[in-house]
């Protein structure tokens, strides 16, 4: 081979190969390429999205009039600064259209890099990479809103409160408006068959949420309606599938609804997707997501999407439906187990505020003593449900039976106190997998006795908030009880009793912790309670009105208790002589007060029988002195004082016995009776019903 005839190896010239290059990065790039001056005007385009016709018109033109960006200033100060500084500009995402397209607005990415000699100087020129990446970014967009719709909804058993999240976690990242309606049935908790529903079945605007703060929906979120059959609502409901509707102003479907067709020309709405909230074959509501004038239309794949955010949110709320069941079934309970109404004494005034909370086991009672005295009951059991509400009801009967034994407050509440512990006891004897086992049982109480003759009250309380007194000038103070062991943590410490004296027209207010602030009745509620001698119903409400819109999770319990004394003529007293002659003296002393209150014969003779045996009793067992007491109120009280300790007890006489009838014709005459004890001795006491007054 000669030397004319060898391959030529010379190495190109720099230029040609710098040329050479840049005809490649044109061609082959993933994006078109825009040679900018210092103006930022195209000077050269290239590259797969710019066929040669279309490029030649770049040529000359501004290269944000070019692409027509939704943000022209903020893409011109970066192309600015890159030709400034040098400093490449990566990862920038602007929405826009191209000069030479038309329809919706696109996505691109811009990357831009100045142009330098091999000196590291300007050129004056910019290389800006435009990429379509419309496709990358609305798949992004999907992720984005699924993601964010795992993380925000779930976190709470509340049906509205998880329907406002989704409306949250959607809007304004995926949708620029979201709407959740929900069947009202579920947020009462009830189970919903499965199937279509009816087609006028009322549904409740749970959640609304657009990026405009102004939009005005078309219905106001609570409000209750049913939906049209024949529209895109209707029909989802009635074959749980989603649709996808082009929204356009002279829709048919939209003339059954003139609100909602306003609703959507005000708020430029332009896509709808409308999707059902169902579990297991059972509807529940709807979801509906609109995007607005030059947002990108909702697309199929956005469909499915739309379908599988649903399908999270339902059940989601079920759960919610489910615990508001379990809710509504254990308030439902607790309140058949409460008394339906506070009882007032002869000398007592009595009312009550409560509301069920979702871990709420409070209660109150307020029951008649003898002597004219009231028992002023409050208390709270842990935990939450049907539970809770039973464990209440079985407390709350238990000190109805220790109050008519007349025991003081700290041994009632130490009575209930073993059967706290007993029950306690049961729960953590249950398997470990029973979902009790793991919920340990306690209680607080505050237990307290007033009497009207003495105008002391005794209070005792365990581990429960110490009442308040609100005197009739309005000042109120908390008195210092001490506090006693919770009930059911098997401390069997005592609960100390404290006598608390109070001014006639008082209000005691015995109240559970969803009003305790600090060891001590919250503010608010102490200020309204700063009127005595409003009515005590009007007390509760003003008590109601300070609450926050939602009161909490524990409930709350408040009872109040206006004091007074037994009117001077219902009540009176004599005192007798330790001696045989005494009986004599009761049974005239009791048949001329009953015939002055103008009772009828036949109670004035068994209340002679009653008098005679009781005072024959006193005499023969008792110390003296001797007293008997005669309280006229819905029934009436006869009451023997001595200073025994002695307790007599009911016997069945033999028929060839000569004694031992007494207490038993008494049982038989008196609708009740009993003994009970004081500092200074015992009282027989009897009650005998009275007819109601014409």
């Amino acid at each position: 081979m000669s030397d004319t005839d060898a391959p030529n190896h010379a190495p190109p010239a720099e230029n040609d190969l710098a040329a050479a290059l840049l005809e490649v990065l044109f061609a082959r790039s993933a994006g078109a390429l825009h040679v900018l001056d210092d103006q930022l005007t195209v000077v050269r385009a290239d590259g797969p999205d710019a066929a040669a016709d279309v490029a030649g018109a770049f040529l000359g033109r501004p290269f944000t009039e070019v692409y027509r960006l939704d943000e022209p200033h903020t893409a011109e100060s970066l192309l600015r600064e890159v030709l400034i500084s040098g400093r490449p500009a990566t990862d920038q995402v602007f929405r826009g259209r191209r000069v030479d397209e038309e329809g919706p607005a696109r996505r691109f990415h811009m990357e831009a890099y100045r142009l330098e000699d091999s000196r590291g100087r300007s050129l004056g020129r910019v290389l800006a990479c435009m990429a379509d990446v419309t496709q990358r970014e609305k798949a992004r967009r999907r992720k984005a809103a699924l993601a964010s719709v795992r993380e925000a909804v779930g976190r709470t058993l509340d049906v509205t409160a998880t329907a406002e999240a989704f409306a949250g976690a959607v809007v304004p990242a995926y949708a620029d408006i979201a709407v959740v309606d929900v069947l009202d049935d579920v947020l009462r908790g009830t189970v919903p068959l499965a199937g279509p529903p009816d087609r006028d079945v009322p549904l409740r605007r749970a959640a609304f949420r657009s990026c405009d703060e102004a939009a005005v929906p078309a219905r106001p979120v609570g409000d209750v309606r049913g939906l049209p059959d024949l529209t895109p609502y209707g029909r989802v409901l009635a074959d749980f599938q989603p649709r996808l509707v082009a929204l356009d102003r002279d829709a048919p479907w939209l003339r059954a609804d003139p609100g909602l067709a306003r609703a959507i020309r005000a708020s430029g709405a332009r896509s709808m997707i409308v999707a059902p909230l169902s579990v297991r074959g059972a509807p529940l509501g709807l979801v509906t997501l609109y995007r607005c004038e030059d947002a990108e239309p909702f697309e199929e794949a956005d469909r499915t999407l739309v379908l599988s955010l649903a399908a999270h949110t339902a059940l989601s709320i079920d759960n919610a439906r489910r615990y508001e069941y379990d809710h509504t079934v254990a308030s439902t309970v607790q309140r058949r187990l409460l008394p339906p109404r506070t009882a007032a004494g002869p000398a007592v005034e009595t009312a009550h505020l409560y509301l069920s909370g979702h871990k709420s086991g409070c209660w109150f009672d307020t029951i008649g003593l003898s002597g004219a005295r009231t028992a002023l009951v409050v208390g709270d059991v842990s935990g939450e449900g049907i539970q809770a509400a039973a464990a209440m009801g079985q407390l709350r009967m238990v000190i109805n039976a220790l109050a008519a034994l007349d025991l003081e407050p700290d041994e009632l509440l130490a009575r209930l106190n073993d059967t706290a512990n007993r029950l306690a006891r049961e729960r953590a004897a249950l398997p470990p997998g029973d979902p009790l086992h793991r919920q340990p049982l306690t209680a607080t109480c505050t237990y307290a006795v007033y009497d009207p003759f003495t105008r002391v009250c005794a209070v005792a309380r365990a581990g429960h908030p110490a009442p308040l007194v609100v005197r009739p000038d309005g000042s109120a103070s908390t008195p210092d009880v001490a506090e006693g062991p919770i009930l059911g943590s098997f401390d069997t410490a005592p609960c100390p009793v404290t006598a608390v004296t109070l001014e006639e027209g008082s209000v005691l207010a015995l109240y559970t912790g969803g009003l305790d602030h600090d060891g001590a009745l919250a503010w608010p509620a102490r200020k309204a309670l700063a009127h005595p001698d409003h009515e005590l119903a009007e007390l509760c409400d003003a008590v109601a009105y300070t609450l926050p819109a939602d009161a909490g999770p524990e409930g709350i319990a408040l009872l109040l208790a206006r004091t007074g004394s037994v009117v001077a003529d219902h009540v009176a007293e004599l005192e007798l002589p330790h001696e045989p002659t005494a009986p004599a003296l009761a049974r005239t002393f009791a048949r001329d007060l009953l015939a002055a209150w103008d009772i009828g014969e036949e109670t004035i003779f068994g209340t002679e029988l009653i008098v005679s045996e009781l005072v024959t009793n006193a005499v023969r067992y008792g110390t003296p002195p001797l007293r008997l007491r005669i309280i006229r109120s819905d029934t009436l009280t006869c009451e023997v004082h001595d200073a025994s300790s002695v307790s007599p007890h009911l016997r069945h006489a033999r028929t060839v016995d000569e004694g031992g009838r007494g207490l038993f014709i008494v049982s038989e005459l008196a609708g009740n009776w009993g003994t009970r004890y004081t500092g200074g001795g015992k009282v027989l006491w009897t009650e005998q019903p009275l007819p109601p007054p014409d």
